[in-house]
């Protein structure tokens, strides 16, 4: 669990560094393109900068903005309370995590925050209505075990700037579409090279943002599985809310293509006639069968 701590805490220093480089790109060549001059490296380096310092020390509140969350309460959400509070001297952690709902027909969850002190656990309100005790437990207990093996802080970095590079890139195609400074006069092939450059930008913004949540791997969902059994001591309630979370046929109006790696389980279902839906087949989670047959093996 070690190693996994430490590869996850490279992983995100990683993201960020490329984040910054890929940013400063963007907005180099939106600075070039509409003649800022020598001051466009200047605006493009800072602007990358300080989104990357304020996506990290705002991702959780950015996350749980798209999400539509709301603060628990112990008046309506006092079963959820209680067994967060069972689970915190078995998790080892020292700063209780904060609770949120939001209101969604799926059973879903996930845990966001830059580390353990700052972090957030999110449900759903059907997995609120549908789960027992014991299966909310082994939800719970996964997502403590994400904020314990510090997956929180790669995944809402990655969900929070991720997004900004897509926006970005799509700032510079109406840029090339509406036109700009630079476009109107004639400054020879060093333009036309960073013209180039920008429209390969804009080509793999798309491509760069799946692979980054790829880097979220697959594997720490197993390891948050095994995790959770070991605070519970109780496998079977992860696999039976493991199973009701795989029959479950609602949509999670909420979830994006930026946020779906965050969730316990993969938030956008097969479609109406029971064929894969296009996400599944890069999809950051592992089968569920799979995760149960893992979990099964663990009894």
């Amino acid at each position: 669990m070690i190693q996994d701590i430490k590869r996850n805490k490279l992983k995100t220093g990683f993201i960020v560094s490329v984040f910054i480089v890929v940013i400063t790109l963007i907005l180099y060549f939106i600075g070039v393109y509409f003649d800022f001059g020598p001051f466009a490296i200047v605006f493009a380096l800072g602007f990358s900068i300080i989104s990357a310092w304020a996506s990290y020390y705002n991702s959780d509140k950015i996350v749980l903005s798209l999400n539509k969350a709301r603060p628990a309460t112990h008046e309506e959400d006092q079963k959820i309370v209680n067994i967060l509070d069972s689970l915190m001297a078995s998790s080892g952690l020292t700063t209780k995590p904060r609770l949120y709902v939001v209101e969604s027909d799926q059973p879903n969850a996930f845990a966001t925050g830059r580390d353990p002190e700052h972090a957030v656990i999110c449900v759903t309100t059907a997995l609120l209505n549908t789960l027992n005790y014991y299966e909310l437990e082994g939800v719970i207990a996964h997502e403590l075990a994400h904020i314990k093996n510090y997956d929180i802080r790669l995944s809402a970095v990655v969900t929070v700037m991720v997004g900004l590079v897509v926006m970005l890139a799509d700032l510079c195609t109406h840029a090339m579409i509406w036109g700009g400074g630079s476009r109107d006069n004639e400054k020879g092939s060093g333009n036309a090279i960073v013209f180039l450059i920008g429209v390969v930008l804009l080509i793999i913004s798309p491509i760069f943002s799946k692979l980054m949540q790829l880097a979220v791997s697959r594997r720490r969902e197993f390891l948050a599985d095994a995790t959770a059994v070991e605070f519970t001591r109780n496998p079977d309630g992860l696999i039976s809310a493991l199973q009701k979370l795989d029959a479950d046929t609602h949509k999670l109006e909420t979830a994006n293509s930026s946020t779906a790696h965050m969730y316990i389980s993969n938030p956008f279902k097969k479609n109406a006639d029971g064929s894969k839906s296009k996400t599944d087949w890069f999809s950051t989670h592992p089968p569920i069968e799979a995760r149960i047959e893992a979990l099964r093996n663990i009894k």
